[in-house]
Order: structure tokens, then sequence, then C-alpha cells
């Protein structure tokens, strides 16, 4: 009796990795450009040191990946770069990212912005993401805010608190894309 149950459970866990493997992996053996810029995609966000402060673009034409956008720290270039490479279906990887500067004066102002942003009422939902969708990308003292945001409302709030988080050098530069264009609150 008991053979016959570590029989049967032996079988039912050898078709349940023969399922879950099928399921996993691409038949055909080739990957569309969208499927793997999906996956790079879906590897930067999951870097554990990408943050609000790095911005990153993935673009895959024909199995190759193009890198774009811009990094807080010099490691991470590098290191996105090797996690690209090693998703299935890359041919090559053209890494394009910027590493910003660094310097006590951008990273305080990073930390100002942030906070003028993420603790708006508006916007302070967002805080609560593992990586929050607006991104604050600092470049010798001049701001750009990427991302998204549900309605035009965010946006400009989150133009407007960046804004008056003191220490910008020139205009602050929004670029937040907006998920639902018609509706504001």
């Amino acid at each position: 009796m008991k053979n016959r149950v570590f029989r049967l459970t032996l079988a039912s866990l050898i078709i349940t990795a023969g399922v879950v493997m099928a399921a996993s992996t691409n038949t055909g053996g080739s990957y569309t450009d969208t499927q793997i810029a999906d996956q790079v995609a879906h590897e930067v966000r999951m870097y554990s040191r990408y943050t609000i402060w790095d911005n990153i673009a993935v673009g895959a034409r024909e199995g190759d990946v193009e890198l774009t956008g811009q990094v807080s720290q010099p490691f991470k270039k590098a290191d996105i770069g090797r996690l690209a490479q090693s998703v299935p279906g890359v041919r090559s990887v053209t890494n394009r990212l910027e590493v910003l500067p660094t310097s006590f004066f951008d990273d305080r102002l990073r930390l100002q912005v942030a906070r003028a942003v993420y603790r708006d009422p508006v916007l302070s939902r967002y805080a609560i993401q593992a990586v929050p969708p607006i991104h604050i990308i600092v470049d010798n003292g001049h701001v750009t805010l990427e991302g998204v945001v549900n309605n035009e409302m965010e946006k400009n709030v989150a133009g407007i608190r960046a804004g008056q988080a003191g220490l910008s050098l020139g205009q602050i530069t929004n670029n937040l894309r907006v998920e639902n264009p018609g509706k504001n609150g």
C-alpha cells in the first residue's frame, strides 16, 4: 500500500513538473521582441538596487536589446547590462545608460524633491509601492520627473511639488506620462 501511494505521489509530481516546465518555456524556441523587452523590463524592476533615482527604458529589435535612461550609481549600469544579457532570446545588449554625476548637492536635492512629491496627499499612495512610479532624476541640479501617474491632476501636482522643493537650479522638467488622460481625480 505504501509503495503504491509513493508511486502515485511520484507520478503526480513528475506530471506537475512537466506541466510547469512546459508553461514556463517558449516551445517555439524563439522569442518576440515584445516578450524580450517585457522580460528585460521585469528583470530591471526586480533588480534590488533599482530606485526612484533611476530611469530605464528598454527596446528590443530582432533580439538586440537597447537600454537607455539614467542610473544614479556607476555600478548599476554594468549590473543592469548583465541582467539584460541573461534574458533568454537576447542576442546582444547596447547599454546607453547615462551615469548621473554623484554629488552631495544632487543627493540632497533628490531627497527634498522626493519628500515634497511623495508627502503630498494626492500622491502619497504611490509612496507605498516597492518601486514608486514617479522617478526623480537629478543631473547637476536639474530635476526631471519620469514615470507614470493615473491622471493629469496628479502629473500637475507632482510638477508643482517638485518645483517647491527649493534647491533646483532650473525649471523642473515634467515628463510624467498619464495613464488615464480623461480622469482628474
